[in-house]
C-alpha cells in the first residue's frame, strides 16, 4: 500500500487544503518515500502545484508520468537519485536542488540544464548563462562534429536504394562509432558528451534516413559511463575550466633558509639517528601532536575537514570536496590573457627555454599547477608535495571504457590537501582538504559496492594518510569522505593496497610498524567495519613499501631508514605481530657489503627486478628479488646479500627522500634530483639478460636515457629556483609524467 494518500497530500499542503487541485505548495520531506510511492494517478490531480519538496527521502528515480504541468520549484536533496532525465516532464521548472544525492555528478547538472529550458537556479546557483552556453554553443559544436563524422565515414556506405536491414546495421555502427570518436570538452563531462552525441546522432539519422529518433536516455548509458571519474565543480566553474586559464601566483619571496633548515637538509642532518629525524623534510613538529592510545579503527566520519571559500557545506556524514577548485597554471597564455592578468594585478608562471635553446624531443611540459597552497595563498611556494597515483580504470561489466586507453586522472597530495587532476586539460577536478593534516601518501583501490536494491557496482576508493596517523577513505565518485581509520600513533609515511585483495591496505608508520588493515566494503549508507589483520615490526622507520608481484599475498618489501627488509605476510599463520624475515645487504662506498643505509626509493621494474635508491650519493641499484631471497633458503640466515644486476648513474647529491618510480609496461625508471631535473632510464634492452639465471652484473653504471630539465619557471619576471623533485610518476602507458616538487608546484609533462 502506498504511503501517499489523498488525506496525506491535503494535510501536507502549505497551507492545508481541502481539494487537491487547489494545492500550490506541497511538503513531502522526511517520509522515507521510495519511487513506487509516487502514484502518477494521484499526482495528476495536482494540476496547480508549483512548489514540491521531496527532500530527505529514499527516491532513486522519478516516474516518467507524474503530470505536474505547472511545477516551478523542486527540492530533491538527500535522496538516492541515480538519473535526472525524467525531470524533462516538468518543462516549466525554474528552481531545482538535488544536493547530497551521492550518485549524481556534474554530468547530471549538464543534462538538466539542457533538458529544462526555463531552469534558472540549480542547487542554489544561477546557471542561466551556462545553461544557454550548453544549449547553444555546446550543441552547435557537437552537431557539427557528429555531422562531419557521418559525412566522412558512413554516408557513402548506404546504397541509393537501401533495405531496412541495411539501415539498421548502419545505424548501429554509426551510433557506436560516433560515441567513441566524437570528443569535446573536459573528460569530467564525457558522460554528458556521449549522451548528447547519441541524441544528436539519432536526430541526424531521423532527418537523413527518415528513421524515428529515440532521444530518451537508455538506462545502460548511465551505467556505462560511470566508470569514469566525476567532477565536483559547480556547473559554472566547470564550464570556465574548458578553455580558460586560472589565476597565477604573485611574486615569490626569496628563501634565505640555511642548509639544514626549512625544506633542505644538510649531510650532517641526514646522518642523524632516525629517532631524531621523525619526519625529514616533511614536518618539524610531528612528534608534538597528541596520538591515540592504540591503533584503532572508526567508521565515524571525520569532523575536521574545512571547505574552501565558495565551497558547499560539509555533508552531514563526513567531509566533502570543496567545489570549483581550479588552480591550473598554464604555460600557453595568449598575449591578450597575459595583458589582462597583469591589469588585474596577477602574474603568471611561464616556462623558459634552456640556455642552449634546445627543446625536449621525447616529452613536453603541459601544465604547472599550484593547487595545494595553504589557505589558498598565491604566495605559498613552501608546501611540499609527496605522493601521486593514477586512478585505475573501471570495468563496465565485461567491457572497458572505449574512450580512454589508460587513466589520465591522478591523485596528488601535499600539505593539507589531496587533489584530483586531469593531466590532459590541467583541470583540478576535485580537492579534499583537512586543515589540521599534512598528507604524505595516497593509494587507490576498486570496491564492488552495493548501491540500491542489492545491486552492486564498482567504484574507486582513495585512501589518504599523513602526519596524524589517520587514513581517510574517500568515495571519489560521490565526492564523499565516508570514514577514517586511526591506524598509528605517529605519522604514516606511505600506504598501498594489495593488488589481489581489494580491501587490504598496508600502512607504514614512523612508529616503526607496518600494519595490514581490512577496510571492509561500505554499505549503501556508508557503514563499514575496518579491522587490523597484521603488524610487521621494523627496526627503523619504513619509508617505502612494495608487494612482491609474483607473490603479493606472501611477501612485502620495505625500504627503511636503516636498510631494506622483507616480511612474510601470509595470513594463514596465527602470529599477528611478526619480525622481518630477511635483511638485504648492499655495497658500501668502499665496496664492502653493509645493511646500514637509508633506502628512500623502492619499486619493482617487473616481476623480479627491484629498483632501490640508497643514501649513497648517486646510487640507484637494480637487483633480483628471487635470486637474492633464494640465498636465504639455503642458509636460513636472516641477512642476505642483494644480487646486484646493475647500477644507474644518478645525481651525486646526498639529499634524501627524493624517491623513484617505475613504469613496468614500458620498462622505465624515473627519479628526480635536487636541481629540478627528472632522470629517465629506458631499460628494455637490459631486462632480457637479467632474466637469465646466469645474468651477471653490468660492469658500468647505466646512464639515463634522457634528463628532463626544469623549464626555469618565471613568476613576475623572476626565475623560480631551488626546486627539489620529491616524486615523479607516469601513468601505466607512459603518456603523462607527473612531477611533484618542494615548492608547491605539480608539473605535468606529456610524451611526444
Amino acid at each position: 500500500m502506498s504511503k501517499i494518500t489523498t488525506e496525506l497530500l491535503l494535510e501536507r499542503a502549505v497551507p492545508r487544503s481541502t481539494r487537491l487541485r487547489k494545492i500550490e505548495t506541497l511538503n513531502l520531506s522526511k517520509l522515507q518515500l521510495k519511487t513506487g510511492d509516487l502514484d502518477p494517478r494521484l499526482f495528476s490531480r495536482l494540476r496547480h502545484l508549483q512548489k514540491l519538496d521531496l527532500s530527505d527521502n529514499l527516491l532513486d528515480k522519478f516516474p516518467n508520468s507524474l503530470t505536474l504541468p505547472d511545477l516551478r520549484v523542486l527540492n530533491c536533496n538527500n535522496n538516492r537519485l541515480e538519473d535526472v532525465t525524467a525531470l524533462k516532464q516538468f518543462p516549466l521548472l525554474e528552481e531545482l536542488t538535488y544536493e547530497n544525492n551521492v550518485y549524481l555528478t556534474i554530468n547530471d547538472d549538464y543534462k538538466v540544464m539542457f533538458l529544462l529550458e526555463n531552469l534558472r537556479l540549480l542547487n542554489g546557483k544561477d546557471i542561466t548563462k551556462l545553461a544557454n552556453h550548453v544549449r547553444r554553443v555546446n550543441s552547435h559544436k557537437l552537431t557539427s562534429k557528429v555531422t562531419a563524422h557521418w559525412e566522412k565515414f558512413f554516408r557513402d556506405q548506404l546504397p541509393e536504394k537501401y533495405t531496412a536491414e541495411q539501415v539498421k546495421s548502419i545505424k548501429k555502427k554509426f551510433l557506436k562509432s560516433v560515441q567513441t570518436n566524437v570528443v569535446y570538452g573536459p573528460r569530467s563531462l564525457s558522460e554528458f558528451t556521449r549522451w548528447r552525441v547519441k541524441m544528436i546522432a539519432e536526430e541526424l539519422l531521423a532527418c537523413s534516413l527518415g528513421l524515428d529518433s529515440n532521444t530518451d536516455p537508455e538506462p545502460e548509458e548511465k551505467m556505462e559511463s560511470e566508470s569514469e571519474e566525476e567532477s565536483t565543480e559547480s556547473p559554472r566553474e566547470a564550464a570556465e575550466d574548458v578553455d580558460q586559464v586560472t589565476l597565477t601566483p604573485s611574486k615569490r619571496k626569496r628563501n634565505h633558509s640555511k642548509p639544514g633548515s626549512g625544506n633542505k637538509r644538510s649531510k650532517t642532518q641526514a646522518n642523524t639517528k632516525e629517532e631524531a629525524v621523525v619526519n625529514p623534510r616533511k614536518s618539524t613538529h610531528v612528534e608534538d601532536d597528541p596520538a591515540p592510545d592504540k591503533p584503532r579503527t572508526s567508521n565515524q566520519p571525520a569532523k575536521e575537514a574545512t571547505p574552501e571559500q565558495g565551497a558547499e557545506e560539509t555533508q552531514k556524514n563526513g567531509e566533502q570536496f570543496p567545489k570549483g577548485q581550479n588552480n591550473r597554471r598554464s604555460s600557453q597564455l595568449t598575449e591578450e590573457q597575459k595583458s589582462q592578468e597583469q591589469d588585474n594585478g596577477v602574474v603568471s608562471l611561464t616556462p623558459v627555454k634552456n640556455s642552449k635553446g634546445k627543446e625536449d624531443v621525447s616529452a613536453e611540459p603541459l601544465h604547472f599547477l599550484q593547487c595545494h597552497s595553504k589557505g589558498n595563498s598565491r604566495e605559498d611556494f613552501k608546501t611540499q608535495l609527496w605522493s601521486c597515483v593514477f586512478e585505475p580504470l573501471l570495468d563496465c561489466g565485461a567491457r572497458k571504457d572505449p574512450i580512454v586507453s589508460s587513466s589520465r586522472t591522478v591523485a596528488t597530495c601535499g600539505g593539507e590537501s589531496v587533489c584530483l587532476i586531469d593531466c590532459e586539460t590541467g583541470t583540478v577536478l576535485k580537492k579534499y582538504k583537512v586543515a589540521t593534516e599534512e598528507f604524505f601518501s595516497v593509494a587507490w583501490t576498486t570496491l564492488n559496492m552495493v548501491i540500491s536494491n542489492s545491486r552492486k557496482k564498482s567504484h574507486n576508493i582513495l585512501a589518504a594518510a599523513g602526519r596524524r596517523g589517520i587514513v581517510k577513505l574517500i568515495h571519489v565518485a560521490a565526492d564523499f569522505c565516508y570514514g577514517e581509520i586511526k591506524a598509528h600513533k605517529k605519522p604514516i609515511a606511505t600506504v598501498c593496497f594489495s593488488p589481489t585483495q581489494e580491501t587490504h591496505l598496508f600502512t607504514a608508520s614512523y612508529d616503526k610498524r607496518i600494519a595490514l588493515w581490512d577496510i571492509g566494503i561500505p554499505d549503501c549508507d556508508y557503514n563499514f567495519k575496518a579491522s587490523q589483520l597484521l603488524v610487521l615490526e621494523a627496526l627503523s622507520i619504513p619509508l617505502r613499501i612494495a608487494l612482491v608481484p609474483t607473490c603479493p599475498d606472501h611477501y612485502l618489501l620495505a625500504g627503511c631508514e636503516g636498510g631494506c627488509f622483507a616480511w612474510n605476510i601470509k595470513l594463514d599463520k596465527e602470529q599477528k605481530s611478526r619480525p622481518f624475515e630477511a635483511e638485504f645487504q648492499f655495497p658500501d662506498e668502499d665496496g664492502s657489503m653493509t645493511t646500514s643505509h637509508r633506502v628512500d626509493g623502492l619499486a619493482f621494474l617487473n616481476d623480479d627486478v627491484v629498483v632501490s635508491k640508497s643514501s649513497k650519493p648517486g646510487c640507484i641499484y637494480l637487483w633480483s628479488w628471487s635470486r637474492s631471497f633464494s640465498t636465504k633458503g639455503r642458509g636460513c640466515q636472516r641477512t642476505v646479500s642483494a644480487v646486484i644486476l646493475a647500477e644507474l648513474e644518478w645525481s651525486l647529491t646526498d639529499l634524501s627522500y627524493l624517491t623513484l618510480s617505475t613504469c613496468p609496461a614500458k620498462e622505465y625508471v624515473f627519479c628526480g634530483d635536487e636541481k629540478g631535473s627528472v632522470w629517465m632510464y629506458n631499460l628494455s634492452s637490459y631486462t632480457a639478460a637479467w632474466r637469465s639465471a646466469k645474468g651477471k652484473r653490468s660492469d658500468r653504471r647505466i646512464p639515463p636515457t634522457q634528463i628532463l630539465k626544469w623549464p626555469e619557471l618565471r613568476e613576475n619576471g623572476e626565475q623560480l629556483s631551488e626546486v627539489l623533485i620529491n616524486n615523479v610518476v607516469s601513468d601505466p602507458a607512459f603518456t603523462y609524467l607527473v612531477i611533484l616538487t618542494s615548492v608547491n608546484i605539480t608539473a605535468i609533462w606529456k610524451k611526444s
